[in-house]
């Protein structure tokens, strides 16, 4: 039957423009190259990877969106502005700190941190 999430995809205008944001600003690294798509390792790559693919961008409310996680949430927070990205508020609840954000296309992400 199903044995793993693969991957997590996200619609983008330019394939290459988003995928030098996403390895530039975020970190990723780029895995492999597809005609009109790319698949970015997110981290040490023990994570489900996020493959970006050019197509007609539809946002809504009840939009999906993937929560990646940082030690450093203060600091990624300070650079996603610095880099005039728009970003949410930093939130506390008390047990979780996260911020969303949103990338060259409008797609909507999430970054969260708590004590493990």
């Amino acid at each position: 039957m199903i044995e793993r999430i693969d991957t997590l995809c996200m619609k983008v205008k330019n394939v290459e423009k988003s995928s030098d944001w996403y390895e530039n600003l975020l970190g990723f690294s780029v895995v492999f190259k597809g005609e009109g798509y790319r698949v970015l390792r997110v981290g040490d790559g023990s994570n489900v990877p996020l493959t970006i693919e050019e197509g007609n961008i539809t946002h809504n409310a009840d939009q999906s969106y993937p929560i990646f996680y940082s030690k450093d949430i203060q600091g990624l927070y300070e650079k996603l502005k610095e880099h005039n990205v728009r970003v949410s508020e930093l939130h506390d609840d008390g047990v979780n700190h996260f911020f969303d954000f949103f990338d060259l296309d409008d797609n909507k992400l999430q970054v969260c941190y708590f004590k493990e």
